[in-house]
């Protein structure tokens, strides 16, 4: 390798990795605040957070690998034209397709590389991600008490606190009703002082309470009806008294990630082995649904086309739109209401019959568009971060810029447009207005030129944004129109004289 190439693959794996681990950051704030709710008020360990933040973050990482390319490119290319690195080299006589080679082929095992990480790691991490949260939601709140208020998250159990010390966490006035009995009975504990806590594994509740009473109200037979009236009350009163209940629900369990399963944790075989089932799914279903009805020609209004029985055909004459029946067999009233109302019942089947299997259809539908859809992302991921580089890298060399300012204005710009142009495609694809190889690749079709453009501009020395080009333009065509101007006026002058 030469010693240029080390230079520019240096001065590029320095802004990467700098630039890589800022826009995971910002994506990864976005996260928390989505999610800050749920993970707030459970008692959750560092240990689980830590975990679920991590695959968050294998999660966002085919969004936030083009942006940390984009950055990149522009910040070394940007800081060797501001330091006349850039013009040193090609005075040597290398052109900027030469000077890039190392980063063009960093870039491209890069692009190779996203393409494993989003057909296998993310996948993995959406499994996981969707696996946690399901525990997590699944999980009641710790217990925090509030001073006068009552604290329900315990099944059966309803807890108040006249005051909390933060400190010793001692609990005063405390009133528990306890209804846990499976006979019925219920307890009413009233207390000056206690603790009330978790144990370290979260199953059981450590109840001890000081100077206090307890009333039991007692069933006393089994007839619901008669439970006021039949029912006996014990008092007992206590200077110390501890309990240790089973809990559920506050210990985290792990539910097995495979039971999550969609588009989003699949890779691009699995995902194709759904596509085909689905579009064989949809095409049955489609035929069993509609196929009958145009067998039969149920929708054919068209007499001529199909030819009614003489039992069905009709009379309109003298009834405007009524349809009077010319012949019915000779049958008793009764016999009647009898087959209409196997016809209506008939009707009616049909009708929840076709309503069902569209319903499966629309289904098989959506599903196999989020398919297709995923399937797309995946290989559109490789493509878009080496365009990002072929966008990055000719404007870094055109702005000749350097640092956090220029570079990222224009890389939020750049990547605002592909992100809006995404979104659209991918929306349009999954609601089926378009074919989803067109709403996936549609930000590719549209900045694919603009990087050949770009390129083609910073080979050829370009001044495309160049202030001081545009200034000197200004100037000069300021100096061409000033003696139009001054001719105007002086006729302008004239005619007032006049």
């Amino acid at each position: 390798m030469k010693t240029i190439h080390k230079l520019v693959l240096k001065s590029y794996l320095g802004p990467m990795i700098l630039t890589f681990f800022i826009v995971m950051f910002v994506l990864m704030m976005n996260i928390v605040w989505r999610y800050i709710d749920e993970l707030v008020g459970k008692g959750l360990s560092a240990g689980i957070i830590i975990e679920l933040m991590t695959y968050f973050m294998a999660n966002m990482l085919p969004l936030g690998l083009p942006l940390a390319v984009l950055l990149a490119a522009i910040m070394t290319m940007g800081n060797l034209g501001e330091n006349y690195e850039l013009l040193a080299m090609k005075s040597a006589g290398m052109s900027l397709v030469q000077i890039a080679k190392p980063l063009i082929i960093l870039i491209a095992f890069i692009s190779i590389g996203s393409f494993f990480v989003g057909n296998n790691l993310v996948p993995f991490a959406n499994k996981k991600v969707y696996s946690i949260l399901y525990d997590i939601r699944q999980q009641n709140q710790n217990l925090e008490f509030q001073d006068g208020l009552f604290f329900n998250g315990i099944p059966d159990m309803s807890i108040r606190v006249g005051k909390q010390d933060p400190k010793t966490n001692l609990l005063t006035e405390v009133l528990i009703y306890d209804n846990r009995s499976a006979n019925g009975n219920m307890n009413t504990i009233v207390a000056d002082s206690g603790y009330i806590r978790l144990s370290d594994d979260k199953r059981f509740l450590l109840v001890t309470l000081f100077n206090g009473e307890t009333y039991e109200q007692t069933r006393t037979t089994a007839n619901n009806s008669q439970w006021f009236t039949k029912s006996a009350l014990r008092h007992h009163i206590f200077e110390r008294q501890d309990q240790i209940i089973p809990m559920e629900g506050f210990s985290m369990g792990r539910t097995d990630e495979n039971q999550f399963s969609n588009s989003q944790t699949k890779n691009v075989n699995q995902l194709q082995g759904d596509i085909d089932s689905l579009e064989m799914l949809v095409s049955t279903v489609t035929n069993r649904s509609y196929e009958p009805l145009l067998k039969e020609r149920i929708f054919a209004e068209d007499h001529s086309v199909l030819d009614l029985p003489d039992s069905l055909k009709t009379d309109r004459t003298g009834f405007g739109d009524l349809m009077v029946l010319d012949s019915l067999p000779a049958l008793s009233l009764r016999d009647k209401e009898r087959i209409w109302d196997q016809a209506r019942a008939s009707a009616k089947n049909s009708r929840n019959l076709f309503s069902f299997d569209e319903s499966n259809a629309k289904e098989a539908l959506n599903q196999l568009y989020r398919s297709k859809v995923e399937w797309h992302k995946k290989l559109s991921l490789p493509v878009s971060i080496m365009i990002f580089f072929l966008i990055g890298a000719p404007l870094g060399a055109i702005i000749r810029k350097g640092g956090l300012g220029m570079p990222v204005v224009v890389s939020v710009l750049f990547f605002v447009v592909y992100y809006i142009i995404s979104l659209s495609g991918e929306k349009a694809a999954k609601e089926g207005n378009w074919e989803s190889v067109y709403g996936m690749w549609l930000s590719t079709f549209v900045l694919t030129p603009i990087a050949i453009y770009l390129t083609y501009k910073a080979t050829n020395d370009s001044t495309l944004l160049d202030t001081d080009w545009y200034a000197g333009r200004i100037k000069m065509l300021q100096e061409r129109i000033q003696p139009w101007v001054a001719k105007l006026q002086s006729k302008l002058k004239i005619k007032r004289k006049k």
